[in-house]
């Protein structure tokens, strides 16, 4: 099977529909799939949820489909540096639903290897834990959480063989290996594509059985916040 197409536009051919659960892969501004976002706004599709660290910057990542009003709902652990964001999650626009960053990976993976949910003691006595069921180990208390099944996944990689196998280059590895996980499809870019046994399997960080298709392309590497020393 053929899991290579010519763009981000073409990979998510009939994959896309209002109201729809998408997780994507990313941290602040690294590793975040952009071709494929940018597809996701050019398509209009809307009333989306987003499974997602945060929301990139207001022109950049996901905030380009919060300025379009595509996003309806959020499950983030980060709010900050997205101005729109803020603005719409407290004006009442958005919903959102606050997840601690290691509950929100671990919901990722859990729906990646079809676990339902699972317990932990993060958030527990906190606004986080509102409404959840509790459960008592050891005289220890915990909440539980549920696993994250996504209708689609969208992640990016530094490089994969044709078969989707892939390498993430330092930390934009973050989020992308849960979030490529749990969807239904899985459609991933990446910088460069290469044929099958060029990569060495102990390096492969997401086996291509969790990939569906991927597209190659060329990516802008922004920096949130660029701190220099004066001269």
């Amino acid at each position: 099977m053929n899991k290579v197409y010519g763009t981000a536009a073409e990979a998510l051919d009939g994959l896309l529909h209002d109201d729809m659960l998408i997780a994507a892969g990313g941290f602040g501004l690294c590793g975040i799939p952009e071709l494929l976002l940018q597809a996701i706004k050019d398509s209009g599709v809307k009333d989306l949820t987003f499974a997602s660290n945060n929301a990139g910057v207001d022109d950049f990542g996901i905030g380009i489909l919060l300025q379009t009003r595509q996003v309806k709902k959020m499950l983030s652990s980060y709010v900050g540096e997205n101005a729109e964001f803020m603005r719409q999650y407290l004006s009442g626009e958005l919903e959102l639903e606050f997840n601690p960053q290691g509950t929100l990976a671990e919901r990722m993976r859990a729906g990646g290897a079809g676990i339902a949910g699972f317990y932990t003691k993060t958030g527990v006595g906190t606004q986080v834990a509102e409404g959840k069921e509790h459960k008592d180990f050891d005289g220890e208390t915990y909440v539980l959480e549920r696993g994250i099944f996504a209708d689609l996944s969208i992640v990016k990689a530094w490089k994969a063989d044709t078969t989707g196998n892939a390498i993430f280059r330092k930390s934009a590895r973050n989020f992308n290996p849960p979030a490529a996980m749990c969807g239904k499809v899985c459609v991933m870019e990446v910088e460069e594509i290469v044929e099958p046994g060029e990569l060495d399997p102990d390096h492969i960080h997401l086996p291509g059985i969790y990939v569906h298709r991927l597209i190659q392309g060329e990516h802008e590497k922004r920096i949130e916040q660029r701190t220099t020393r004066a001269a």
